[in-house]
Formats: structure tokens, C-alpha cells, sequence
């Protein structure tokens, strides 16, 4: 089946912003682990790096590390209040990062690209790209230092069991012929792996991502979204237009949250969620909008920021606040995503 027509990716909004949301051709055929290239290009070193396009934002032990457009990756070591840029072997829009403890995580996005770091974020080398094809990898978790997987367009689901000295392309293991892109993938308490996508394309795994079942879900527009709470097999999947929903039997069934603003039910997307120390979840997304639920996801306040700014992901800033990333990079917030003595964050 021919895909020529711009993806629904996680951050659709943003990467239009970006890229004028440029189409993608058809996704090759399964690969096998490739070796970095010889002529190795880093990313432009820039003061502004801290106030580009920032996609995604995680902890690596106490460090804050983000990533976005240009190849950019960034760092903070107190709490947000300053970013350091990191030596990045790529100048691709990186769309998502995932730490699997202090100082071993991964980065990927465009062509394929899968970075990573043995250092908590300070410097990065590259793994595995594809260039031919021409589609992103759009989300990336581990379960340790040595299992892990990246998701991404065109149905593209690819596993490394040796800390990401080689890659393999699993999609053979979903049952998505149509190549649904899938935007997230998550880890949900007490039961196994969760994978979202395009047209409410879902999938779980009981076994950490050997098998995978494919199940109807409650939604056919794109997920872009999915978190696990700290309820066991509760997780929550998000997408288009506010639509929100909630499961507690990892997936089987499923009820739609809903989410109230001031001028009625909220219609922007909403494009990333983090899981806070204390058990409450705090879901991003564009025009500014951050909801917070203390109750495992069953009711959430709304907060639409006054810039509308368009959010993509959202982390704990380890005082208290919040640390938010989108357009104009990352922004250090009080809990509910007001502005901190109403300034941005910067490099």
C-alpha cells in the first residue's frame, strides 16, 4: 500500500511548524542493524539552542536533557534555571529521548536516527540510521540499559537486546498491514507494553514486546499519546482535538475523560504526558493547554497558557515546577504550566 501523504506524527503541530510537514515516501524493507556513517556531521553549536524547537524533555537522575530540532540537544543541572548544549553527531529534528537510568539513554527522529549517550547527556554517538526511509522515529523506551525499542512511521517497530549495538526491525510483529505510523510507545504497571498511533491504531504486549496483540480501540482519529499511571494496568491514551481515554484493564475497555476549560470542552491536541513523583500526571499539548490529574487519570483540571503556545512534552523540574517543552524551547512553569515570575527559561 502506497503512503505518500504527510504522516500523522505525535507532534504533528510542531513538526508542521518545523518542516512545513514534508511527506515521506514508503517505508523500505526490514533492516538489520547499520553502522554509523564514516563523515560524521554534528549539530551547529548555538546560543539559541535552549529556545529552538524542543520536542521532548526527561530526567536522567537529577539532569534535565531535551531534545529537538536541528539535532539539538540540550542539558540543565539546576532544575532548569540554565541549558547546556551537548555534542550531537546529527543535525536531524530529534523527536523524543528516553533515559534508562543516570547515565545510559537514547535519542532518535529523522532518518531513522537513534543516538545515544553513556554520560547522562553530555555527549552522544550515533547508532543506526536508515536513510532510505525518508521517515522519522518517533519514540523510543527502555527497559533497562541492554532492551529497549523505537517506534515510528509507516509502522516501523525496531528492538535492540545489547544496548543498542545493533537494531532490528520487528514490525514484522504487529498486526498493522495498513502501516499505521505509531506515534508512542509506554511501559503500563503490573502488565506489559503499550504502542498508539495513527487512526487509534493500538497494541499491547504481556511479555515486554515478544508478542503483541492488536486491539480495537475507542477512538479512529490519530493517538499521538499514551502513559501509564501509577495504578496497575491503568494507563491513559491521548490525542486529536482533547480526546482523552482511560483504561484500567491495560486496554481491554475504555472510558473517555472529559476535559472541561473555561470556554467549554477543550479541542486542542494534546501531544505529551509525564507521570510525577508523587503519582499525578500532567498531559501537554497545543494552544498552550496543560491538564493535570491527581486521581490516576479519572478527573483532570485544564489550564490553557495565556502565550498558546504549542506544548509537545512536560517533566517534573525536580523543584516543585514544571519543565514544558514546544515552540520557543523549554519553559520552566509553576505545577498547573503558568510561567515561573512570568519568564522563559534560556540557555
Amino acid at each position: 500500500m502506497s503512503r505518500c501523504r504527510p504522516p500523522a506524527l505525535r507532534n504533528t503541530a510542531l513538526l508542521a511548524t518545523a518542516l512545513s510537514l514534508l511527506g515521506f515516501a514508503t517505508l523500505s524493507a526490514p533492516v538489520i542493524a547499520a553502522e554509523a556513517p564514516a563523515d560524521v556531521v554534528y549539530a551547529t553549536e548555538s546560543s539559541k539552542a535552549a529556545k529552538s524547537l524542543i520536542l521532548d524533555v526527561v530526567h536522567a537522575g537529577a539532569r534535565l536533557v531535551a531534545v529537538g530540532d536541528r539535532g539539538h540537544i540540550v542539558y540543565s543541572d539546576d532544575q532548569g534555571k540554565t541549558w547546556k548544549q551537548a555534542k550531537v553527531p546529527s543535525r536531524q529534528l530529534l523527536t523524543s529521548v528516553y533515559f534508562a537510568d543516570d547515565k545510559h539513554g537514547w535519542a532518535v527522529g529523522h532518518d531513522a536516527q537513534i543516538l545515544a549517550s553513556e554520560d547522562g547527556g553530555l555527549t552522544w554517538t550515533k547508532q543506526f540510521e536508515d536513510l532510505k526511509r525518508e521517515s522519522p522515529l518517533l519514540d523510543v523506551w527502555f527497559k533497562d540499559v541492554n532492551s529497549g525499542f523505537a517506534v515510528g512511521a509507516y509502522g516501523s517497530l525496531m528492538e535492540t537486546t545489547d544496548g543498542g549495538k545493533h537494531w532490528e526491525d520487528v514490525s514484522d510483529r504487529l498486526d498493522n498491514e495498513d502501516q499505521f505510523h505509531l506515534n508512542a510507545i509506554a511501559a503500563v504497571k503490573d502488565a506489559g507494553l503499550f504502542i498508539v498511533g495513527e487512526s487509534g491504531s493500538m497494541f499491547r504486549s504481556a511479555d515486554w514486546g515478544q508478542t503483541w496483540e492488536k486491539l480495537e480501540g475507542p477512538y479512529e482519529g490519530s493517538l499521538f499519546g499514551v502513559i501509564g499511571t501509577a495504578q496497575a494496568q491503568t494507563l491513559l491514551a491521548y490525542g486529536l482535538r482533547g480526546n482523552l481515554y482511560r483504561s484500567t484493564d491495560f486496554g481491554s475497555t475504555w472510558e473517555q475523560v472529559e476535559l472541561k476549560a473555561a470556554r467549554g470542552a477543550l479541542e486542542f491536541g494534546l501531544s505529551g504526558a509525564t507521570l510525577l513523583p508523587d503519582g499525578s500526571i500532567v498531559i501537554v499539548g497545543n494552544g498552550g493547554s496543560v491538564v493535570s490529574s491527581s486521581d490516576n487519570g479519572e478527573t483532570f483540571s485544564v489550564f490553557n497558557r495565556p502565550d498558546r503556545i504549542s506544548l509537545s512534552s512536560v517533566t517534573a523540574a525536580g523543584d516543585g515546577n514544571l519543565i514544558l517543552t514546544g515552540q520557543g524551547g523549554v519553559h520552566t512553569t509553576q505545577p498547573n504550566g503558568a510561567e515561573v515570575n512570568n519568564k522563559k527559561a534560556g540557555l
